[in-house]
């Protein structure tokens, strides 16, 4: 996308689900540099030290701590705001956790999205929709194959699932209530994105491989690595987002010629396997070890998934511009910064990927 992103958020009005979470504070804060107005709506941090808390992006008025799965409260809240963008994150991302809490996972990532597109139903104005699931939503057949966007969906984990059945739920909206046909009338236009495993400064969830690398190389333990030979499409954060906000501005532009969903991943023949990613960090935090500590009885992962991004490349004029390897040293060196250092040291990443 040729055209800077300012002109097209600028004075506008952007709603976010999932804002306090680690894609969502970054996309926050790349919306303040752009000059948006934006409310946010989730749950609070779970972690201490949350990059949304270090950054602290939003007015008090429009950081709303609520649950998606809370209807009543989410429509308000957006009926108040009359967004002209909605970036729907919330959700329970984590393939592990849903292991343990199943039911919960399909309650908040598929009755949530019907809750946020229901909402928009009653917006009067023009608005534009994007919805953002996961490169797991594919029928992944563990082959060395790229998914692209028409191939058949499925799950074989609680969270893979309830993100394929999220997916479903924004067609069926799509069709239903958003339908191109009717645009005159409802002027809303909505799509959904898939991005690959992603990475970057200020994520501490647990059971992700960034935080669990970075919390035992700063108590100087050996980093314990699952799976290590499993590949992965690996992504520095600022990549999806940048597909999130291009897709959303070109939708903003025009309704037809847009694709439902976009794939956003790195380069066909740049996808790395976790042992490849952790050796790399471990390089650049500059000293560390690593120990295997697969087990035969753990939670099924995906060994192999990889994207396609030719119909980002193609229809959104949309490239990644870190490499997979330049992606892990542009997060470990986040995680270097000393901690009053981080939040300046986000927007200067923002500043500084804007301008490659």
């Amino acid at each position: 996308m040729k055209k800077d992103l300012s002109s097209y958020y600028k004075g506008k009005k952007v709603f976010i689900t999932g804002h306090t979470g680690f894609k969502g504070s970054w996309l926050t804060a790349w919306l303040e540099l752009l000059g948006a107005t934006v409310k946010g709506y989730a749950l609070p941090p779970d972690y201490e030290y949350s990059l949304f808390s270090l950054l602290q992006p939003l007015e008090k008025g429009n950081n709303i701590l609520a649950d998606i799965r809370d209807k009543e409260k989410l429509k308000k809240e957006i009926k108040s705001f009359q967004p002209d963008y909605i970036f729907h994150l919330a959700a329970q991302p984590l393939v592990r956790t849903s292991y343990n809490i199943p039911a919960e996972t399909f309650d908040i990532n598929v009755t949530g999205t019907a809750n946020l597109l229901e909402a928009a139903i009653g917006l009067p104005g023009k608005c534009v929709i994007t919805v953002i699931t996961t490169d797991k939503v594919y029928e992944n057949k563990e082959q060395d194959i790229l998914y692209k966007e028409t191939d058949q969906l499925g799950g074989y984990d609680p969270y893979s699932a309830s993100k394929a059945c999220a997916e479903i739920v924004v067609s069926s909206f799509r069709n239903s209530f958003f339908n191109l046909a009717t645009y005159d009338h409802h002027h809303k236009s909505i799509v959904s994105a898939r991005a690959g495993n992603v990475i970057g400064g200020g994520d501490w969830n647990k059971d992700r491989i960034i935080p669990d690398i970075i919390r035992a190389l700063q108590d100087n333990k050996p980093v314990e690595v699952r799976n290590p030979g499993a590949v992965r499409p690996w992504q520095h954060v600022l990549e999806p987002i940048s597909g999130y906000l291009s897709v959303a501005a070109l939708l903003s532009d025009r309704t037809a010629n847009i694709s439902p969903a976009y794939n956003f991943g790195p380069l066909p023949d740049d996808h790395l396997s976790v042992r490849e990613l952790v050796e790399q960090a471990i390089k650049s935090w500059g000293q560390g070890n690593w120990k295997d500590i697969s087990q035969p009885d753990q939670p099924h992962e995906a060994n192999l998934l990889k994207l396609d991004i030719g119909l980002a490349n193609r229809e959104l004029e949309w490239f990644p511009k870190l490499n997979a390897m330049q992606a892990v040293v542009w997060t470990v060196n986040w995680y270097k910064q000393p901690v009053k250092q981080q939040a300046d040291y986000t927007f200067a990443q923002i500043k500084e990927f804007i301008s490659l």
